[in-house]
This record gives structure tokens, sequence and C-alpha cells, in this order.
């Protein structure tokens, strides 16, 4: 049996083992251990199995992972959201589906500090949607405005989904980062204009808010200048080259902890549970990391991913064609996976076929994460379609409704930074 007959037969396991609802991270490890112990021996895989797991985890730039994600856990547990919410609120909530629109903005600067898509839908679920039922919204807009919005989390940087893409396929952090911030914003103002079209056609879907005085606006700005600070110092440093994206975790972890020490909104308690929280999703991704190098190992083993570049590589097929079929099974993909686990599971196969397509990886990150994004609100899984029902009393079917006009934006910006890839590449270029 040829070696790229067991990296085959080795996915096919995979395969049957997730549809047994083993975990992804235990299974790739479990497929990884036995491939590699099929082709080159028990002795050297229990090599492997003995010392990935510690390199893995020992890695400098894994470090990123549960720094970030206190800063957003911080941030998320100390109820920064809701002054956030209320800056927007102020400034656009007076106008025809505004407040729909300041959900939105909202959520795009919840997503520029903790980075997770889940969490922004839930908080602004409970933030907004109580404004938006008082003033009698369409339920259907705005909980597809929360949900939708909430994706913004694992685009605009700094990204967990970035993160994990880049410790993968070994490209730059900083970068990636860097890269979602045009299609970052992009996305939001296509959000903004699909809330404009649905509430010109429809006004009593959005009734305006109150009007607020510019005394009011401005005020509200002292509650969120602190956030954008940080925002700012984090990927500014970044870009300038003032620190790594580790260090920009410290920093943006510790910032974090002055800003709601200073606040006073920082206890004993949510301290707690943000130490907590951070530790149970940086478990999570460490296992799925570590299950994904064992694999990498195995299918570097077999050479099946070579293979499969060279042949898609030699079709006789435009590179877009190929690039076509990509997206759709990200599509489905993310229908039925969530984002860290998509990610970890497919770039082993998918990464070596875009470098030899010749596409740009670090715009390929950007357009796996929109992909991905675009899962989180479609059924049947829909993991920020389920988050939100689970904090509201609105039925799934309502919530999915309200979805689909913005999955009909993400569509279009994908549309966009596939003929206009420097939307994605510009920034990280002048690195």
């Amino acid at each position: 049996m040829t070696s790229e007959t067991v990296g085959i037969i080795g996915i096919i396991i995979l395969i049957v083992l997730l549809f047994c609802r083993m975990k992804i991270g235990l299974a790739m490890a479990l497929v990884g251990f036995l491939g590699s112990a099929y082709l080159v021996g028990v002795d050297r895989s229990f090599g492997i199995l003995s010392t990935v797991p510690y390199s893995t985890v020992a890695f400098y730039p894994v470090t990123v992972v549960p720094l970030f994600t206190l800063m957003g856990t911080l941030v998320s547990t100390t109820g920064v959201s809701g002054d956030l919410y209320d800056t927007a609120y102020k400034w656009a909530g007076h106008r025809k589906g505004g407040l729909a629109i300041a959900t939105i903005t909202a959520c795009a600067a919840f997503a520029a500090i903790t980075g997770s898509s889940v969490t922004g839908t839930v908080t602004m679920g409970k933030v907004a949607l109580p404004e938006m039922k008082k003033y009698k919204y369409d339920m259907a807009l705005a909980t597809g405005c929360i949900a939708s919005g909430g994706t913004l989390g694992i685009l605009i940087p700094p990204s967990l989904g970035f993160i994990l893409y880049g410790i993968i396929t070994e490209e730059s952090i900083g970068k990636l980062f860097m890269a979602g911030i045009l299609p970052g914003i992009l996305l939001t103002l296509l959000f903004i204009i699909v809330v404009i079209i649905i509430t010109a056609r429809s006004p009593e879907a959005g009734p305006p808010g109150p009007a607020t005085t510019m005394r009011e606006k401005v005020k509200s700005l002292r509650n969120t200048w602190s956030m954008v600070a940080l925002f700012l110092l984090v990927l500014g440093g970044i870009y300038l080259g003032v620190f790594t994206p580790t260090e920009a975790g410290a920093i943006g972890a510790f910032g974090a902890i002055i800003i709601t020490l200073i606040s006073r909104k920082l206890t004993r308690k949510n301290f707690i549970n943000s130490l907590l929280e951070t530790g149970q999703i940086t478990a999570l991704i460490m296992l799925l990391v570590v299950g994904s190098f064992i694999m990498m190992r195995f299918l570097s083993l077999s050479k099946l991913p070579n293979m499969l570049a060279e042949t898609v590589s030699s079709l006789a097929v435009p590179k877009y064609f190929i690039f076509a079929i990509i997206v759709v099974f990200y599509l489905i993909l993310g229908m039925f996976l969530e984002i860290m686990s998509a990610i970890v599971l497919t770039l082993p196969f998918i990464y070596p076929v875009i470098l030899a397509l010749g596409f740009d990886p670090i715009w390929f990150g950007v357009i796996a994460v929109i992909l991905m994004e675009m899962g989180l609100i479609t059924p049947p899984v829909g993991m920020n379609a389920f988050a939100l029902a689970g904090v509201c009393d609105i039925p799934l079917n309502t919530i999915f409704r309200g979805n689909w006009p913005f999955v009909g934006a993400m569509m279009l910006c994908l549309i966009i930074l596939t003929f206009f890839p420097v939307i994605a590449t510009f920034i990280p270029s002048m690195m």
C-alpha cells in the first residue's frame, strides 16, 4: 500500500470518528498517531506523540492565544460592551434603523477587543435586544444584525481565527491581523447598508430612537476612548514593529486590567471568571493545535498534501475555478463545524493547494475566515444563531430569516475581495 493511500484511509477514518462525535483534536491526534505508526513504526510514532504536544504548547508564538483571550474576556465580563453600545446608540440611534446600525457598530468595536464571535453575539444580545424590543423593531432584523454583527469578532483583529490560521500555516500573525482591518471595515459598512435598505423598504422594521444632543454624544465618548486607545496601541505597535503579536497580547491584557480597574468595573469575582474562561478557551484551542500538528506529521509522511497540490495545479482549468470549489467546500463545512475546528481540520490539505495555485496565503486567510463567519449564521448549526436564541426568547427560524440578508452582504464582500485582493494585502505589504 502506498503512503498516499494510507493518507487517504486516514482521512476516511477521521471523518468516521467525527461522525461518531469524537472531539476533533483527539480524533486528529489518534489518526495521526496510528497513521504514523503504520508508515514509520510504533517507536517513531510514540516519539511524535511524546514530543509534539510539549513542543507545540511551549512554542513561543502560541503564547498569544491566552493573552489575547484574557484581554477579550476581561472586557466581556466587566460590562464594557454596554459603554460601546451606548456610544453608538447616542450617535446613530435617532436615524431610521439607527438602533440596528448602532448594534452593528458596537459589535465591530467589541470585536476589535475580544476577537470572539459567539461572545460578541451573546453580549450584544443582552445589551441591544431589549432596546430594539422597546422601540418595536422587527425581530428578524434585530436578531439578524446581532448574530451577523457578532461574526465580525473573528475578522476584525485581534482575532482568534487569524491566530490559529497563523499557528497552523506558520504565516505572520501580525500580517494576518493587519489584513483583517480593511475587510472588517468593508463588511461592517455592508452590514449597515443592508440595514439602510431594509428600513428604507419597510420603515416599520426599524423605527428611529430618540434624538440626542451633541453634548450627550460627545459625553458618551468618555467611556470608550480608553478601549479605542488600547486597540490602537496593540495594532499600531504590531504594524510599526515596536513589538511582536505575543508582546502585543501581553500589553493588551495588561491594558485591559488597568482600564477596568480605573473604571472600577473589575471585581474579584469577574476577574476570576475571566481567568477561568481564558483557561477553558486556551485549553480547547491547544487541544486542536496539538491534534492538528500530530495529524500534519502523519500527512507529511504520507506525502498526500504534496500529491494533492501537484494534481490540482496540473489540472487544465482556471485557478479561480478551483478557488470556487474551495469556497463552496468551506461554505458547506462552516454550516456543520465551528471556525476553530474547521480551520484546524482543513488547512493541512487546503493550504498547499492555495500555494500551488499562486494565491496569497495572507489574502486567503481573510477569505477563509469570512467563509467560516457565514457558517456561524446559517442553518443547520449556525452557532451564533443558537447562542443568541439561548439568551433571548426568539424562535430560531426568526433569527435565521433575519440572517440571510447579511449572508448576502458577506458574499458580496467575498466577491469584492476576490476581484480586489489589495484590500486585504495593502496594509500587510506596508509592514
